[in-house]
């Protein structure tokens, strides 16, 4: 922009006669001279002399006398009939009809949403005059703007001039004096009647009536359930602000978020967009700060009045009132006999996460595990999951954490995983009561011990009572604990009942324990 007439300018200079001697300087009064051009408020060579300068340009121009002071002169300090010249430095130029100017620098390729009246604003700034010399820099306080926009809280141009900004853009701002500080400046770093221009990067934008702002990314084909208040979810995220840069994840942990949902143990905002999601999806939540850290944040790792932007990966969930859930995905036509407590089964499985990580599985072992239902050898969803399957049954069980590993896990085991199980059922051999070696099926013969005494002479040897146990299992009308030793269980049952360790059992000793007991040693006293 060159001067014109009608333009307001702010020069320094120095003014000389045509020997050099120096009779006037706004270098040292510490003060440029300001004023309006082409109106006879300067001496006329100079009001000539300075149209059609650039700000930062530099000019010698000499006056005659009768384009300065004349016949007349200065006073004592300008004599009649003198050339003048003057050194001028333009650093200022604006003019009452000016308006705010914006330049946009750089603009992200997407931006769905511009700065409009009402907003919070966070940006940073590089504020210099229209030559160049800079008064102020939020980079050097290493801290953003942060303010409302169009409510007066700024200079006018400055509200006027953030308006329609991107999250990432920067931009040029340009301001009149008169939509800055006017003849009062400020301070010592701006001067009266000047002209501003910020460099302006804007870091983050929302406004007081904002929600959270969800972005579905990735919904998988089946969702059954989805997070509601009270349950408790795992989830990985990345964290970032507006603009891109990160705050926190999950991932470098190598480590789930672990969290109760709408019940206050998160952010507010949080609290909210982790509800309604499935396992397995990924979106994107949009917090303002005010259901975020609000205008305090937190430490040195989130600042006030950020806008949070969180990529969430729901890994599992569930709620602490939940069961086992079964899903039968095969079944033998022939189904008669079915595992319960007490039994002794085979079973082969494979353990994953929800999100399908195999954890263990008995294909890694020579031989599918055996175990006795009920007997707290495997983990309590685990045994409930078996409950209830015929031979060459397949089912998928999945296991609540309070019924699996619990918050602490285990080894493999993440803390409060809810766990997939694909369970096949072996083998299975039907067991008896915890604290048993044998049960009748039925009623025992009554009275017990001439049944016992296969040879009816009154005596009954380990040989003899062996013989004897080993007909009621043949028989199907008594049942020995599986998995374990049968001789071994049988010579036990009869030590038990040879109360005098003579090698054989009498009637006396059989009738003495039915006796200290009456109906409960009907099934003890073997």
């Amino acid at each position: 922009i060159e001067v014109q007439t009608g333009d307001f300018v702010r020069y320094h200079y120095n003014g000389t006669f045509t020997d050099g001697k120096k009779f006037d300087s706004s270098h040292e009064r510490g003060a440029p001279f300001s004023g309006q051009v082409g109106l006879g408020r300067l001496i006329t060579g100079l009001d000539r002399g300075v149209q059609g300068m650039c700000v930062n340009e530099r000019r010698k121009v000499t006056v005659p006398p009768h384009l300065a002071y004349g016949s007349i002169g200065a006073g004592d300090v300008i004599p009649a009939d003198t050339v003048l010249v003057f050194d001028v430095v333009l650093l200022d130029i604006w003019n009452t009809e000016d308006k705010v100017q914006t330049r946009t620098l750089s603009k992200p390729e997407s931006c769905k949403r511009l700065v409009e009246a009402t907003d919070f604003i966070r940006y940073h700034y590089n504020g210099t005059l229209l030559n160049g010399v800079p008064f102020d820099s939020s980079h050097s306080r290493n801290g953003t703007y942060d303010t409302y926009v169009g409510m007066g809280y700024l200079i006018k141009g400055m509200d006027e001039g953030l308006i329609g900004m991107c999250v990432g853009e920067t931009r040029t701002i340009i301001i009149p004096p008169f939509l800055a500080y006017e003849e009062k400046g400020y301070g010592t770093v701006i001067p009266s009647q000047a002209t501003l221009v910020f460099e302006v990067f804007m870091i983050d934008l929302f406004n007081p009536k904002d929600d959270i702002a969800v972005v579905v990314k990735e919904v998988p084909k089946t969702c059954t359930r989805k997070t509601v208040v009270g349950d408790y979810i795992r989830y990985h995220y990345n964290g970032t602000f507006q603009d891109g840069s990160g705050f926190d994840t999950s991932y470098q942990r190598n480590s789930t978020y672990n969290t109760y949902i709408g019940m206050g143990y998160v952010i507010q905002g949080m609290d909210k967009a982790l509800q309604g999601l499935c396992i397995g999806e990924k979106r994107r939540v949009i917090l303002p700060p005010h259901m975020a850290y609000g205008e305090k944040g937190t430490g040195d790792l989130i600042p006030g009045s950020a806008v949070l932007v969180f990529d969430i990966h729901v890994i599992d969930f569930h709620n602490p009132k939940d069961l086992i859930e079964i899903k039968v995905t095969s079944k033998p036509k022939k189904c008669n006999l079915t595992s319960e407590v007490d039994d002794l089964i085979q079973y082969r499985y494979n353990c994953s996460l929800m999100d399908g990580t195999l954890l263990y599985s008995s294909d890694h072992y020579e031989n599918a595990p055996i175990t006795t239902l009920g007997a707290n050898k495997v983990i309590e969803g685990l045994d409930e999951g078996l409950r209830g399957m015929c031979v060459g049954e397949k089912r998928v069980v999945i296991v609540p954490p309070h019924l699996g590993h619990g918050e602490n896990g285990a080894k493999g085991v993440p803390s409060s995983a809810v766990l997939h199980f694909e369970l096949e059922l072996l083998d299975l051999q039907k067991g008896v009561p915890d604290g048993y070696m044998f049960v009748w099926l039925g009623d025992s013969p009554d009275p017990l011990f001439p049944a016992m005494d296969l040879n009816k002479d009154l005596s009954v040897p380990l040989e003899e009572f062996t013989a004897f146990i080993n007909l009621q299992v043949a028989e199907g009308t008594g049942r020995l604990r599986p998995g374990m030793d049968a001789d071994g269980i049988i010579k036990d049952m009869f030590n038990n009942q040879d109360r005098n360790s003579d090698g054989k059992i009498v009637a006396e000793e059989l009738k003495l324990k039915v006796e200290e007991d009456s109906d409960k040693a009907r099934h003890e006293e073997l």
